[in-house]
């Protein structure tokens, strides 16, 4: 009995750790997409898009087995996840020619919100199973959890993008990271690579998230000059 309690704790904890851990992409991914919006409004769209993410869980925790049956999965939601990354960075720098809009309402920004929470929630969902060892009541309360913590950060850092501006690009290059390290655990990957990147893969990651951020900072500099020029007639 002492051993299985100790089991169920030692399980418990892994859960609360890999929440603690895993709820930080999704919440960098709301901070960015609220960050238009404002008050009551940017309130609605962190509670329903971190409430969107949970049911993704929940709806991913029951078809697991199904999803990772599908070669390239993994590799094309990395692929994905690279251009929300650039949409959320550039959803106030659109080209001077033409009004873009990202996430300026409310139903845009969840919009954006769930479709990233599709691609990441995968991986998240993996960590979760395998930590809550077949404990349905685990698994549960471990999802469950996931949307105080995925609130409470992304309100923190929406508020903190707010005024430090530049804390954007590095929630983009935190998004380019997690897309480099899904697209290395894709199993047809991995298996075609045959482990020749072990080990460093999270340099690549690393290494692609800041040439990202420097690119994405250039660009919207560009953006900006085009924009204050004078036009010429």
């Amino acid at each position: 009995m002492d051993f299985l309690s100790g089991e169920l704790a030692a399980r418990f904890l892994g859960v609360l750790m890999i929440d603690l851990i895993l709820s930080g992409d999704n919440a960098v991914v709301i901070a960015l997409a609220v960050r238009q919006l404002h008050g009551k409004t940017r309130k609605r769209a962190i509670f329903w898009g971190a409430f969107g993410a949970v049911a993704l869980r929940l709806i991913f925790a029951a078809v697991i087995t199904y999803l990772l049956r599908i070669p390239l999965l993994q590799a094309i939601g990395a692929v994905l996840l690279v251009w929300i990354a650039w949409k959320l960075l550039f959803q106030d720098h659109g080209e001077p020619e033409e009004d873009v809009e990202a996430a300026g309402n409310i139903w845009e920004a969840i919009r954006i919100i769930i479709a990233a929470d599709a691609i990441m929630s995968l991986d998240n969902v993996v960590a979760l199973v395998g930590v809550s060892g077949g404990n349905l009541w685990l698994l549960v309360f471990g999802l469950a959890l996931t949307i105080p913590l995925i609130v409470w950060g992304s309100t923190i850092l929406s508020a903190l993008m707010d005024r430090l501006p530049w804390l954007v690009y590095v929630g983009s290059g935190v998004l380019i990271y997690v897309a480099v390290e899904m697209f290395f655990k894709d199993r047809v990957i991995h298996d075609w690579l045959g482990g020749s990147l072990e080990g460093i893969e999270w340099m690549i990651g690393v290494a692609a998230a800041i040439v990202f951020m420097l690119f994405g900072w250039w660009y919207a500099r560009r953006v900006r000059r085009r924009e204050t020029a004078p036009r010429v007639r």
